[in-house]
């Protein structure tokens, strides 16, 4: 039986040269997938248990890659004892650091996404989260990718750099206005003029929700569920009202008048009652900030005042005043208050 093993290796030696190699990289991809589904498993559930978010985005950024840098060092483990005419061994030790730098880019600019987004978060901030920023922060890692693979592949980068810096003058010439806009985009997300989820409105009179910022446009949704795309370029240099910025709590202020026979303590009690009653029901009003009431003259049929409100962002007075004005007009009809309508004398003079 040994007799006869010998003589089939002899007979397919080339069977007996790549089985070990083969059993090794087999090997290597198995323990690849063993390590993803058991240690790598087991560790992203004790991060989720932990207070920091950034071990999560770590883990999430090499997962994709495991088993493929398992297989890899498997591969270069396994060449170790296989021999492989030139250049074709130069070939292939070449393409698997091409392949290893690759992963290795693609893991760096998802943990760096990632980061920048926890930190975002952190920091009140939400640029990261928009289709520019993420897009640029891919295209840079990327770059410094290729650039790193081209240094391992011994291209020297140095006239490549000065062929892009003379082509980049030139498209910069041809794309000025892209430029202008890409620039302006960056420009609106370092300063947080506006975020994405903010309510403004803009001095030429648009006004509504900012959804994202992308290289040129700035896309805003209106209340009318319309979409409005603004030139980064114009969005910059616009006077912006933003209702989010800072405290996004929204005053709401509803006039009123009662006639002047009416018993104003009365009127008082009766109208912080309904507004009380709407303060702690409703969940569009601002819980910290409770109703005013103020009375502010006399009217020529009426004495006016004014009740206070706040809701909890733009939007919100809506419905608050719809229900402040039906639930008040029922309690005037149940006290006998009286809204008066506007009054006029009319003097008629005829001519004898």
């Amino acid at each position: 039986m040994i007799a006869t093993s010998t003589e089939f290796f002899q007979t397919y030696p080339f069977i007996n040269t790549w089985l070990a190699p083969a059993l090794i990289v087999f090997a290597g991809v198995v323990l690849g997938m063993f390590f993803k589904q058991v240690v790598h498993s087991r560790l992203k559930k004790a991060a989720s248990k932990s207070k920091w978010e950034g071990d999560d985005i770590i883990l999430d950024a090499v997962e994709s890659q495991i088993v493929l840098w398992f297989f890899l060092a498997a591969l270069s483990l396994a060449l170790r004892d296989v021999e492989i005419a030139e250049p074709f061994g130069l070939y292939v030790s070449k393409f698997l650091i091409i392949i290893l730098i690759a992963s290795i880019t693609h893991a760096a600019a998802k943990l760096i996404v990632g980061l920048l987004d926890l930190w975002s978060k952190n920091q009140g901030g939400g640029f990261p989260s928009t289709t520019m920023f993420i897009n640029f922060v891919w295209v840079t890692v990327y770059i410094i990718g290729i650039l790193v693979i081209l240094d391992a592949l011994d291209i020297s980068i140095t006239p490549m750099l000065t062929a892009l810096g003379i082509g980049g003058l030139a498209v910069s010439l041809a794309l000025k206005d892209t430029l202008t806009d890409v620039f302006a985009g960056l420009h609106i997300l370092l300063s947080k003029k506006v975020q994405p989820g903010d309510f403004v409105i803009l001095d030429s009179g648009e006004m509504g929700y900012i959804q994202n910022i992308t290289w040129r446009n700035t896309k805003m949704l209106e209340r009318t569920n319309n979409i409005i795309n603004i030139p980064n370029t114009k969005l910059s240099n616009a006077i912006i009202k933003n209702y989010d910025s800072g405290d996004s709590s929204f005053s709401v202020k509803i006039p009123v008048g009662v006639g002047y026979d009416s018993d104003l303590d009365v009127v008082e009690r009766v109208v912080m009652e309904v507004a009380n009653d709407l303060h702690q029901s409703m969940d569009e009003m601002n819980k910290e900030a409770k109703p005013a009431f103020k009375f502010r003259g006399f009217g020529q049929s009426s004495i006016d005042f004014i009740v206070y409100f706040r809701g909890n962002k733009y939007g919100d007075q809506n419905p608050i005043i719809h229900e402040f004005v039906k639930k008040l007009h029922k309690r005037f009809n149940e006290e006998g208050i009286e809204i008066p309508f506007p009054m006029r004398t009319v003097i008629q003079r005829s001519e004898s």
